[in-house]
């Protein structure tokens, strides 16, 4: 295991309306430590295809094994080499795929990326397509993009796209504090501040609280609780105007997030 510095919350929601159309949770992620360091990310499979869940869960679990195998030879998160080496090693896993299961079958791995690689010395933040990140409390969302149709990085296998992983910050991991990857869900979540919770007379609050409040680092199953808290569907009774008052859940899409908090104490 890493001995870095670092509590993990991570949690995935299915979206109400993928829901109401009886389709799974597209997003996926996966993290991984070891004595090298820690690698996140989270995926977000394209809503249009049926099983681009598939797509997601094998693009984070390939793209966290192939980096932790980089950072275990010794290559450095800051070489010109490590994101352009770890998106090849993922299109060489679905050009496999694809040889085996058919051309056809790449419409299923469609999905956008959002990751970060924790080293003692370098923290690396990496995506493609939409999602949202932040640090130490400065939230960046990605997209969103032109016909609400993000680059994925299937298309290069697809249609010759030249869709890279793209750095998004590379700092020095004693200057990270909070951070936080997320599919495009999220970003309805900041949305969502002021708007009260199904059921309780409280509001969201701000993204903030998922890396400032320790429930979410003490309890693992917590940051999970919440999410289906705020995508609960309210059924209530209005007895005076004899009907039933059904109020949605509030997170319209697949909701998925990694939070890493610096350990009290810790350098």
């Amino acid at each position: 295991m890493s001995a870095l510095p670092f509590d993990i919350a991570a949690a995935s929601v299915q979206g109400r309306e993928h829901a109401r159309a009886g389709r799974n949770n597209q997003d996926a992620l996966c993290i991984r430590a070891s004595e090298h360091g820690l690698v996140a990310v989270v995926a977000d499979g394209c809503g249009s295809q049926p099983c681009s869940e598939l797509g997601a869960q094998l693009g984070v679990r390939r793209l966290v094994q192939a980096a932790q195998q980089r950072l275990a030879e010794g290559e450095r998160v800051d070489a010109a080499s490590f994101l352009p080496g770890l998106r090849e090693d993922l299109l060489c896993l679905l050009g496999e795929l694809r040889g085996e299961l058919g051309r056809e079958a790449l419409a299923d791995f469609l999905f956008t990326v959002v990751g970060a690689v924790v080293t003692p010395a370098k923290t690396l933040i990496f995506s493609a397509g939409d999602g949202v990140w932040a640090l130490n409390g400065e939230v960046h969302p990605l997209g969103p993009f032109p016909g609400n149709a993000p680059p994925y990085l299937a298309y290069a296998l697809m249609r010759g796209d030249d869709v890279p992983l793209s750095t998004q910050a590379l700092i020095p991991t004693e200057d990270v504090h909070a951070l936080l990857l997320g599919t495009d869900g999220v970003a309805d979540l900041e949305r969502l501040a002021s708007a009260r919770i199904p059921e309780k007379d409280e509001p969201v609050g701000p993204l903030s609280r998922l890396w400032t409040e320790d429930r979410y680092f003490t309890n693992p199953d917590a940051l999970r609780r919440r999410l289906a808290l705020l995508n609960r569907e309210s059924v209530r009774a209005d007895f005076d105007a004899r009907r039933v008052v059904r109020t949605p859940g509030l997170l319209p899409d697949d909701t998925t997030l990694v939070v890493l908090r610096r350990r009290m104490g810790r350098a």
